[in-house]
C-alpha cells in the first residue's frame, strides 16, 4: 500500500541503506528520483535531513527525529494493509526477524515451517546479529521481532515471551567429561577452551563461574561464530559453552554432548518487539506460533535432570 507520500517511503530507504544509490537500487528507481524526493522533504522541512559524504549519508538531528515519526507511521501502514487484507479473506504479509545465530539453526526453521503452513502468503526475512545489536534493529524498524539472549532492560522495548534454558558445557560424545551429569567450570579448564567472542552474552554469565574458579583461563580461541564453535569441539577435546538452543539436532545425532554446569546456571532466551507499537495480524500469527514453540522446548529442558 502506497497511501503515504513516496517522500517518507523514499527517506526511510536512504535511512535504512545509508546511500542514495543503494536505496534507489533496492527501490528499483533512478537515483535521481530519489535524490529529488529527499530534496523536496528537505525543503519542505526545511532543514536538512542528511549529512552527505563520499561514503553515503547519515541522518542529522532533524533527520532522526523525522526517521522517529516515519518508522511508527510505515511499521502501522504494514498492520493496516494486514487487517485489510484479511477482510479479503487473505492472510499475506511480511515478517522482519532479528535473531542470535543460536536460534536459526533449529527453533527458526521450525516456527517459520509452521508459519508457512498456516499462511503460505506470509513471507520472512531473518537477520542473524548478536544479542546486543538486536534493541537497535527493533528501535530503528529494521525487525519485526528480534530474539536475544540476556538482554538488561530496555524502554523501548516490550518483552513478548522470556524462555530459560541451562548454559552448559559442549564437547565431542568420546570426550572424558562427556558422561557427567553436570560439570564445574574448574573442570572444563583442565581441557582447551573454545570461548565467545568478548561482546557475547555467554561471557557475561560465565564471568562470575571464571571468578569463582580462580584459575588463569587461556582459551585457545574465540569466537562470535557458534558455528565455527561447533566444528572446533566436535573435532577434538575442546570444551565449549552454550545453551541447549541450536545444538538439538547434534545432540540427538550423538554429534555432540551438553553438560549442564553447576547452578545451574540459566540463560534467558527473550522474545522482542518495539514498545507501544499494535502489530500486524502475521507477526502476531508468527509469535503465537513461536511462543507454543519456546514453551515446549522449555517443558522438555525441565524435564531434563
Amino acid at each position: 500500500m502506497r497511501i503515504h507520500s513516496s517522500a517518507l517511503q523514499y527517506f526511510d530507504a536512504v535511512r535504512r541503506a545509508g546511500s542514495i544509490r543503494e536505496a534507489a537500487r533496492r527501490l528499483n528507481v533512478a537515483s535521481s528520483a530519489v535524490n529529488r524526493q529527499v530534496l523536496k522533504l528537505e525543503a519542505e522541512i526545511g532543514t536538512p535531513l542528511f549529512d552527505r559524504t563520499p561514503s553515503g549519508v547519515t541522518l542529522t538531528t532533524a533527520g532522526e527525529i523525522l526517521a522517529h515519526h516515519v518508522i511508527v507511521v510505515l511499521q502501522d501502514l504494514d498492520r493496516t494493509s494486514a487487517e485489510i487484507e484479511a477482510l479479503k479473506g487473505a492472510r499475506v504479509g511480511h515478517v522482519e526477524i532479528a535473531a542470535v545465530e543460536s536460534v536459526c539453526s533449529s527453533l527458526l526453521p521450525v516456527v517459520l515451517g509452521r508459519l508457512r503452513e498456516r499462511a503460505p502468503r506470509v513471507t520472512a526475512e531473518v537477520k542473524m546479529m548478536g544479542s546486543g545489536s538486536i534493541p537497535e534493529a527493533l528501535e530503528t524498524g529494521m525487525a519485526d521481532v528480534g530474539f536475544a539472549f540476556d538482554l538488561p532492560r530496555y524502554p523501548d522495548l516490550r518483552q513478548v515471551y522470556v524462555a530459560s534454558f541451562k548454559l552448559g558445557a559442549i564437547m565431542a560424545s568420546d570426550h572424558p567429561l562427556a558422561g557427567r551429569e553436570k560439570l564445574s567450570f574448574a573442570a572444563c579448564s583442565d581441557y582447551p577452551l573454545v570461548m565467545a567472542a568478548r561482546d557475547l552474552s555467554i561471557n557475561q554469565l560465565l564471568a562470575p563461574v571464571m571468578r569463582q574458579a580462580n584459575r588463569q583461563v587461556d582459551p585457545v580461541m574465540r569466537t562470535n561464530s557458534i558455528e565455527l564453535m561447533h566444528q572446533l569441539v566436535r573435532t577434538g577435546e575442546a570444551i565449549a559453552f552454550q545453551t541447549p538452543i541450536g545444538l538439538e539436532t547434534m545432540i540427538e545425532s550423538g554429534a555432540l554432548v551438553h553438560v549442564p554446569l553447576n547452578g545451574p546456571i540459566l540463560s534467558d532466551l527473550g522474545v522482542y518487539v518495539r514498545a507501544g507499537r499494535s502489530l500486524p495480524a502475521p507477526v502476531d500469527l508468527f509469535l503465537q506460533l513461536l511462543t507454543a514453540e519456546l514453551q515446549e522446548r522449555q517443558r522438555n529442558e525441565q524435564s531434563d535432570p
